[in-house]
């Protein structure tokens, strides 16, 4: 088999996958008889093919995959009106606490808003599969450590944590806030794979800063509402695959 035959094995295989890659599933396409380093010069050369369509041959944290280009989501969503995913200002914030903040328990994340962070935040973002239990802190209690998933970063289309747009040490939450999800803009948008609507929190209050997690402590008094939605603007948050995995 030569390259060109080689190219269009991975480029249908990665076209029709309904989830990102990784390159010793895409070496498995020829039985290992090419070398991981000819794998990667040939998804380069995709990557070059695909530059000037509207799709585009990203690495995320899963592997590889095509996704449509971010520019392009809002002719895309004329095809599927359906109301997007929603969540509250509360449930981003205390998603962008624990993807700058990682590993840190409840009573961080609490310490760091300055609320008491509703439960259905929790299981929301763990039902969406962008937080999970990593483990325990020793300190009284064992309370849970929690961290972003592998599922966080392809919906975001990063690679790796590294990739998160870089805060300084003393950012405020809602800088963490901006940086994770930016205010809707006609040509600018972050690839996940659905698009969110950010809701507004009944708690206007924002801490002062953003320290580190301390230790684990009690429950501040004001409690966060219930992530239920409203009504509120609409953040494009997707650059959409082109296959779109079965448990989304």
């Amino acid at each position: 088999m030569n390259t060109a035959q080689a190219k269009r094995v991975l480029e249908t295989a990665l076209i029709c996958s309904p989830q990102p890659l990784q390159a010793r599933e895409l070496r498995a396409l020829f039985d290992d008889a090419i070398g991981a380093d000819t794998i990667n010069s040939m998804l380069g050369d995709l990557q070059l093919d695909w530059a000037p369509k509207g799709v585009e041959l990203v690495q995320v944290a899963s592997g590889w995959r095509f996704q449509s280009r971010p520019e392009l989501r809002e002719y895309l969503d004329r095809l599927h009106p359906e109301k997007p995913p929603r969540y509250s200002r509360a449930t981003m914030e205390t998603l962008a606490i624990i993807a700058y903040r990682q590993p840190v328990t409840r009573g961080d994340m609490e310490d760091i808003r300055g609320v008491t962070i509703n439960s259905a935040i929790i299981k929301q973002l763990e039902d969406r599969n962008w937080i999970e239990v990593i483990g325990h802190r020793e300190a009284p209690g064992r309370p849970a450590l929690f961290a972003t998933t592998r599922q966080f970063l392809d919906d975001l289309g990063l690679g790796s944590l590294d990739q998160l747009p870089l805060l300084d040490k003393d950012a405020h939450v809602s800088d963490m806030f901006d940086a994770l999800a930016p205010p809707a803009q006609e040509d600018v948008a972050l690839p996940i794979q659905e698009s969110v609507v950010v809701l507004p929190d009944a708690d206007s209050r924002a801490p002062e800063g953003f320290p580190s997690p301390p230790a684990d402590s009690g429950n501040p008094q004001t409690p966060d509402p219930d992530p239920n939605p409203s009504a509120a603007g609409h953040l494009p948050l997707d650059a959409t695959p082109m296959a779109k995995p079965d448990n989304e």
